[in-house]
């Protein structure tokens, strides 16, 4: 979604209820704003985690790494997850 936004005297911008809705964004929530070159980013912050693009995959970033079993066992499950639908028995 696109949208044209004034800045107000006070330096503020309204963001259009449809796109707080579509982000579920409600009075109090926290952005974060990004600049560079000529763009500026608005990102909701959630549970202190960051999420931000990496070579074209979205990345979500808890600032602490994931314990390797739980790696493993996510691996598994999305492989059998996908040989499961390969054969045609998970839709």
């Amino acid at each position: 979604m696109i949208a044209r936004l004034k800045i107000d005297r006070a330096g503020r911008v309204l963001l259009p209820k449809r796109m707080r809705d579509q982000l579920r964004l409600r009075p109090g929530d926290s952005l974060e704003m990004e600049c560079s070159d000529r763009c500026v980013i608005l990102r909701p912050v959630r549970g202190g985690r960051r999420i931000y693009k990496k070579q074209g995959v979205w990345v979500m970033s808890s600032g602490k790494p994931l314990d390797a079993d739980v790696v493993e066992k996510t691996i598994r499950q999305i492989r059998d997850e996908r040989h499961r639908r390969n054969l045609g028995k998970l839709r």
